[in-house]
């Protein structure tokens, strides 16, 4: 998938010179152009491209000014026709500067660094978002390991109708047996499947598939479950659960 990188520049010559060089390059796409500062500052909002060519002396507002109004931090280049200004670019995060007039030899040494910064981030956020992925998968339930009088035993999610709030623990509903286990309500709203688990009131949490028939009462709703219990629904819980009904 190529990057999406766009020309911030007020200089006609400057803008034609990384026109043409990006053309010779196939992993860049250019998706706009700019020639003063607010319309940059519009054209990152709507294209939020990865990499940016950002001249620093522009009409309207200078490049610097523009990267402290968009609220996401690109790859950015400036491209300046005086070299004093590096050292504020380089503060701002970017990867290199590109003093005019440049040419295509300056120009191919600042587009690898960039290509090299760009897959770096990527592989940082890939590796971020498979951590984070495997974590959550790690620590959804699929069993209960609950005390019953002297012994250990396994309970599938499968077989809880519903949670109870108790002081410092959760009674466990199941199988017509109660269990009290150490965990909160909220940690068991964390790790139960979202799909099936619905909290319905500050202390309870119910198995959709355990439900019998819904009633209304009031301006809540009372919730008959499959054990011959019935729980009656905090007000905002009840309005979720006729998000449901079709």
């Amino acid at each position: 998938m190529a990057t999406r990188a766009v020309i911030i520049e007020d200089e006609p010559f400057a803008r034609q010179a990384l026109k043409d060089f990006l053309a010779e390059t196939d992993w860049v796409e250019l998706a706009g152009e700019a020639d003063n500062g607010p319309d940059a500052v519009r054209l990152l909002g709507e294209l939020r491209p990865q990499l940016v060519f950002l001249d620093v002396q522009m009409p309207g507002l200078s490049g610097l000014q523009v990267l402290e109004q968009i609220d996401y931090e690109p790859t950015v280049i400036f491209t300046t026709a005086h070299d004093e200004y590096a050292v504020r670019a380089f503060e701002f995060g970017a990867i290199d500067y590109l003093l005019k007039p440049f040419g295509r030899a300056r120009f191919r040494k600042t587009l690898n660094r960039a290509r090299a910064r760009l897959e770096s981030a990527k592989s940082a956020s890939d590796a971020t978002l498979r951590e984070r992925t495997e974590s959550a998968q790690a620590e959804k339930l699929t069993r209960l390991f609950v005390r019953d009088r002297e012994r250990i035993l396994p309970l599938s999610i499968d077989d809880i109708s519903r949670l109870e709030a108790s002081d410092d623990y959760v009674i466990v509903h199941a199988n017509g047996r109660k269990f009290m286990v150490g965990l909160t309500l909220h940690e068991f709203e964390q790790r139960l499947p979202s799909d099936r688990f619905r909290r319905v009131h500050r202390s309870h949490i119910i198995n959709l598939d355990c439900v019998v028939s819904i009633e209304p009462f009031d301006r809540r709703l009372i919730i008959k479950m499959r054990d011959g219990s019935e729980v009656l629904a905090s007000r905002n819980a009840s309005q979720s659960l006729r998000d449901l009904i079709a």
